[in-house]
């Protein structure tokens, strides 16, 4: 990277760096039940080393955590998964993947702030536990998606089924996917900035609507 310099009128700044301070960067949050796939997506998608905050399952954990259906589970998110992928020129995504189990939940509402949207990745042989998560945002009004994780011994359901089990609003979108694969995982965030950019461009036309109309 070049130096920089102080001259006469100030710091110099190279255009990469000029193109790197006008770049957008979004947050975006990674959310689920235990076990779902939410590590396995940032670590698949970020083009970082991702961060990770994992410990080893205890004796203790298992009194609280259901590791039903995902027994060859080891490790667990104590606090967060962070990684960064950019969609295209410009445009950079900030993934926070959340714990997935309630005793940790206390975290959540520093890791939203800030956020433009939400990924809630689902396993259909656990369906209920990504509930949690979609009334959390739903709540909060933080537009998500709902990414159904099609593990290769889950049964396949299509979206709209999803939708009408997990009573998702009008409008929320529900996508398949493989967490595994970084193509499946960047169309899965590609779908999240546009739906999440039409609720927010809805909201503030709502917000500004009956101003215009008494100019």
């Amino acid at each position: 990277m070049e130096q920089h310099h102080d001259g006469p009128g100030g710091p110099d700044v190279d255009q990469e760096d000029d193109g790197e301070l006008a770049a957008l960067a979004l947050k975006i949050l990674v959310a689920g039940g235990f076990g779902v796939g939410k590590t396995t997506m940032v670590g698949a998608v970020s083009e970082i080393r991702p961060l990770r905050t994992e410990e080893l399952l205890s004796e203790a954990g298992e009194l609280v955590d259901d590791t039903g259906g995902v027994a060859h589970k080891t490790t667990t998110t104590v606090a967060m998964d962070f990684g960064r992928i950019t969609i295209r020129s410009g445009l950079s995504l900030y993934l926070f993947g959340t714990p997935g189990q309630d005793r940790f939940w206390f975290l959540w509402d520093e890791l939203s702030q800030g956020a433009l949207g939400a990924v809630v990745l689902a396993d259909t042989r656990r369906l209920e536990d990504c509930f949690p998560a979609v009334d959390y945002f739903e709540d909060r009004r933080i537009p998500f998606v709902v990414a159904v994780n099609c593990f290769t011994d889950a049964r396949r359901y299509g979206a709209h089924e999803v939708s009408k089990a997990l009573d998702l609003e009008s409008g929320t979108p529900v996508v398949l996917c493989d967490v595994r694969d970084k193509d499946s995982g960047k169309e899965v965030l590609i779908r999240l900035v546009e739906y999440a950019g039409r609720v927010h461009t809805a909201r503030l036309l709502d917000s500004v609507g009956p101003q215009a109309d008494s100019v």
